[in-house]
């Protein structure tokens, strides 16, 4: 028989799994389900010093009474922060717990607290210090349960129903401080325990998206490619055992039984599909580099219009070749430079979500650079936005300069993904773009894109409507998210062409080239 142990995240009690409990019991399940010390109700009171390692000890003291006799098999089921003492439990237990399942929550590492993980970036710096912030004193204090209205701050509420949106908001309990300030201590026992990710497409994360992430190459994300790790999706927010208890109690069953989606690994002889050849054939053009822009240089003796290309992300700051080697990048480089114009490519520091503001920052230093070299024309500058770089629209959107001709984003991020946690930030291009009168807006959309990510396009043409914004979009039916270097079709090819010619018309103004 299959025994799960079901672990509850932030400002959440046991209360959360009464209606999945009563699922996988009628389906032939043992249930249990884990009280986190402070967290069992409205009533609870944080004891002084609760900490992860209390959180660890009473998911210890639930797998140890359930035990391993007979037949009996232990999957351990972690929602949002619970998945942290979750695996910090299996770590010390590793030979009872059959699976892990990662419910709509990260991957715990060694000797990283569970606030890395809080999905809002304004709380984690706030927290960092645990210094009297929200009315906590240090590890000792305690985190308010959010209000009702604050919930999505925490993670999409999609789906869920009223009555237990108030049931929620009524049984929260204030979340001790030393439980996401204390580090997670791993020896590697857990490592070869096999695990199920539970995503919540709802939540902004979908199997497309992690493997996505996966090909950029960063290190940390390798071991989702294990074969003994497999994947699911839930189309719900992120708290499916109030939204779809039904649906997460079938997954469950499946995710015990080892089913589920698997990851393809990477091919290192063939390599990721980010770095294979740009789908046409691009000219041999000089190119200069200035500390982290690339100047991609054209035939010319006048001072010439400039396209400063942003590279989407986060990337990982370790990720080599950088996006500024990138053949997708250079390929748009060096096709605007033989085209008569200047290329500018730029390395910006978005390694994690939290770096917006950094980024946004690196992009306009780099547009400062160009127009500062006297080959480029200053009064004549395109700036062109990919992927998760499109929230950096939002500032050239809202205050376009005079000397901006053109903005073009290709398949961009229009808004922050529900679990990104950017719920205030200012960088809303859906938002900016009713103020940005009459600058052109070339967008190229594709047709296979991820739908968490075609919903935030959709948001932002639907705004742009409203306010007459002058968008044109090109679309490419059949392509990918990334499909200049994935998708080398002659469709593909005529959209670059389209919107290469598009932004190169802004940009010179009817000057000749």
């Amino acid at each position: 028989m299959t025994a799960f142990i079901l672990v509850s995240g932030m400002f959440t009690g046991t209360h959360i799994w009464q209606d999945t409990v009563a699922h996988l019991t009628a389906a032939g399940a043992e249930v249990h389900t884990v009280a986190l010390t402070g967290l069992d109700g409205p009533s609870a009171v944080a004891a002084p010093r609760v900490d992860l390692e209390t959180h660890i000890a009473d998911v210890l003291a639930v797998i140890d009474s359930v035990g391993v006799a007979g037949d009996r098999r232990i999957v351990l089921v972690g929602h949002d922060y619970g998945i942290h003492p979750a695996v910090g439990a299996a770590d010390r237990r590793a030979e009872c717990i059959e699976r892990i399942v990662h419910l709509d929550s990260g991957l715990p590492r060694d000797g990283v607290p569970a606030l890395a993980a809080v999905p809002d970036q304004s709380l984690r710096e706030r927290l960092a210090g645990a210094d009297g912030a929200d009315g906590a004193d240090g590890a000792d204090g305690v985190l308010p349960p959010p209000a009702h209205e604050e919930w999505p701050r925490w993670g999409s509420t999609a789906g869920v129903p009223d009555a237990a949106l108030d049931r929620l908001t009524a049984l929260a309990a204030p979340q001790p401080l030393g439980t996401l300030l204390q580090p997670l201590r791993l020896t590697g026992a857990v490592e070869p325990v096999p695990t199920t990710g539970v995503l919540c497409t709802g939540n902004g994360t979908s199997i497309e998206l992690v493997q996505m992430l996966v090909r950029l190459g960063d290190p940390a994300l390798r071991p989702l490619t294990d074969p003994r790790v497999t994947f699911f999706e839930l189309p719900t927010g992120h708290w499916p055992m109030l939204s779809c208890p039904a649906e997460l109690t079938d997954v469950l069953l499946r995710a015990a039984a080892g089913e589920g989606h698997r990851l393809e690994p990477v091919d290192d002889t063939a390599g990721p599909g980010h770095l294979q050849p740009f789908l046409m054939d691009v000219p041999d053009v000089p190119r200069e580099r200035h500390g982290n822009v690339d100047l991609y240089l054209p035939d010319a003796e006048e001072p010439r219009p400039a396209v400063v290309f942003v590279h989407g992300g986060p990337v990982p700051a370790d990720a080599r070749p950088t996006p500024r080697d990138w053949p997708g990048l250079t390929g748009y480089a060096r096709c605007v430079a033989g085209d008569g114009a200047v290329g500018v490519l730029l390395d910006h520091r978005l390694h994690d979500l939290g770096d917006y503001e950094r980024a946004a920052a690196d992009v306009a230093a780099a547009v400062e650079l160009a127009r500062a070299d006297p080959r480029v024309d200053q009064d004549r500058i395109a700036l062109w936005f990919f992927s998760g770089g499109g929230l950096i629209t939002a500032d050239w959107l809202d205050a376009p300069p005079a000397w901006l001709r053109c903005l073009a984003a290709t398949y961009p991020v229009l808004a922050p993904l529900p679990n990104w946690g950017l719920s205030e930030t200012r960088l809303r291009p859906a938002r900016a773009v009713a103020n940005a009168g009459d600058l052109p807006v070339v967008l190229t959309r594709v047709g296979r894109e991820m739908p968490e990510i075609a919903a935030t396009v959709e948001e932002f043409l639907a705004a742009a409507k409203d306010c007459g914004a002058d968008v044109e979009v090109i679309d490419v039916p059949n392509g990918h998210h990334g499909f200049e270097t994935i998708d080398v079709t002659d469709e593909s090819r005529t959209a670059v062409r389209h919107a290469l010619r598009t932004v190169l018309d802004h940009a010179f103004g009817g000057h000749a080239r």
